[in-house]
């Protein structure tokens, strides 16, 4: 097990966002957590990292880093692609002693040729498309060898042969990492390629579990409203968090 989920709680004022969610991912999985927008997704990622202090509940993770993918990247602009990735190395107080500049750069090639990007280390972030962009950030989320990968609407403004890509790379780094992911998405494309199980939130609540198969055959209102994108249904529209 690489993390596990147990009773988690987390209010904003009067409301609350998360409410007595409990699950687990093991090593080598990947777990999609869907809903409409304002349902907790992306608030579960941010309480997942540290971003954020639950009120209560317990999150526990196996030792080893938690890396995580922006929506949209958040790439340093004013840094070439391999002063990007290499980031973490040279900042981190228990990496920046660790790796010779040589070892750095060696271990940059290695993660952009993983993510199909060989060769790109002088260029800017203004320089690339979306989509080399969103690779680039898993390159440099990989980069410490993390056991957890958490992913924010990795496909999010890209177009559907991007967005592809994009899933084959989430699926490739977690064959090549061995770790525990969890891809929070709206796309019925991202969860049917990507994900081995998924949860369904509503309102700060699981609503659904199981696997893309069984989401897609059974008859659950909140699901069947979700794939068919229907106003009818137990759900309504709520504010993003």
């Amino acid at each position: 097990m690489s993390i596990e989920v147990k009773n988690l709680i987390k209010t904003f004022g009067e409301k609350t966002v998360i409410d007595n969610v409990s699950f687990k991912v093991e090593n080598g999985e990947t777990l999609a957590i869907v809903g409409f927008s304002g349902s907790g997704k992306s608030t579960i990622l941010k309480l997942i990292c540290g971003l954020m202090t639950p009120d209560s509940g317990d999150i526990i993770t196996s030792k080893g880093d938690i890396a995580m993918v922006f929506q949209y990247s958040a790439l340093f602009d004013s840094l070439n692609v391999a002063d990007n990735i290499a980031f973490a190395l040279r900042e981190r107080k228990d990496l920046r002693n660790k790796y010779t500049e040589k070892e750095i750069k060696n271990i940059v090639a290695e993660k952009l040729e993983l993510v199909g990007l060989k060769g790109i280390e002088n260029k800017f972030p203004s320089e690339l498309s979306g989509g080399m962009q969103k690779r680039v950030s898993f390159a440099r989320a990989i980069v410490t060898e993390p056991n957890t990968i958490l992913y924010d609407e990795p496909t999010a403004g890209l177009d559907p042969i991007s967005s592809t890509l994009i899933e084959d790379y989430i699926v490739r780094l977690k064959e090549e990492t061995n770790a525990a992911s969890i891809v929070v998405t709206h796309q019925m494309s991202t969860i049917s390629r990507t994900a081995n199980r998924l949860i369904m939130l509503y309102d700060g609540k699981i609503v659904y579990e199981g696997t893309p198969d069984e989401m897609l055959r059974q008859d659950n209102p909140y699901t069947k409203q979700f794939v068919t994108a229907s106003l009818e249904g137990p759900m309504q529209m709520i504010s993003e968090n």
